[in-house]
């Protein structure tokens, strides 16, 4: 199994993230992705790649770093270097986010929008797929795709920790997109302000555009939800998910990892 995004570069791994991979490895998982939300996690995310075979890296700025980028630096500059580097398989996680969290209220989405279509275009640029965060945001992350189908490859990427309603699902399908599902979905109910149930968006989603992930250290499923989460736990989602789909883990495991594979070229 490939948890195709985690953030094994951020601060909540600082002191273990060595020991945190060996048990993700030891226990089933096969390669972990390790995903920026910035310029220096991108960079550390690339870091970590290249010292280890079963590491790969994804690069870009979050919607909510959209405004903490001044727009006449070179920021975009710096990340087409990074997705130059070896072991870099796509831009993200980017895209747009309506949601007013404690530690970051929404950022003007005007912003969040030119961000986002900058790095549309430099995935195009550079040839690479991109990871999508969507939260609450669907109807317009859908629109700015739509609006740059051109610039999309066949297999244009994936919506990260996917969320929203079934007409955002048809259209993100529609489009070629892959979707990937978190620890979340082990949850009971709805999702703060969202409409459908993550296991009915994931009964929903064909088996061969799905691809799992767990975001770590965030999304920890059940039954460990509370403590940090870790790649490991990816397997718990493949669990739930194959489940939900009325298969095998076996099975579910082997098709959920081609899909990656053949996503992100790896």
């Amino acid at each position: 199994m490939i948890d195709v995004h985690c953030h094994l570069n951020f601060h909540s791994f600082e002191k273990d993230s060595e020991e945190v991979a060996e048990r993700a490895f030891s226990e089933g998982v096969s390669l972990i992705i390790n995903v920026g939300t910035k310029i220096d996690s991108s960079q550390k995310a690339v870091d970590i790649a290249q010292k280890d075979d079963k590491f790969y890296a994804i690069v870009g700025v979050h919607p909510h770093h959209a405004d903490k980028h001044d727009l006449e630096s070179n920021w975009l500059e710096e990340l087409e270097v990074l997705t130059k580097q070896p072991k870099v398989v796509a831009i993200g996680e980017i895209g747009m986010d309506y949601f007013s969290y404690q530690s970051n209220g929404i950022v003007d989405p005007s912003l969040q929008k030119e961000i986002f279509e900058a790095q549309i275009e430099l995935a195009s640029k550079v040839g690479l797929p991109i990871q999508i965060h969507n939260r609450l945001a669907g109807k317009d992350v859908i629109e700015i795709l739509k609006h740059h189908k051109n610039l999309l490859r066949d297999k244009p990427g994936m919506f990260h920790c996917f969320a929203g309603d079934m007409e955002v699902l048809k259209n993100a399908l529609d489009l070629g997109f892959y979707i990937g599902f978190d620890g979340n979905s082990t949850y009971p109910g709805l999702a703060p302000k969202e409409t459908v149930s993550l296991s009915d968006l994931a009964k929903a989603t064909p088996l061969d555009r799905i691809v799992t992930e767990t975001d770590s250290p965030f999304l920890t499923p059940i039954p460990y939800r509370g403590s940090r989460n870790e790649p490991s736990r990816v397997i718990i989602v493949g669990q739930h998910l194959a489940q939900l789909k009325g298969i095998s883990f076996e099975e579910f495991d082997a098709i959920s990892t081609q899909n990656a594979k053949d996503l992100f070229g790896i």
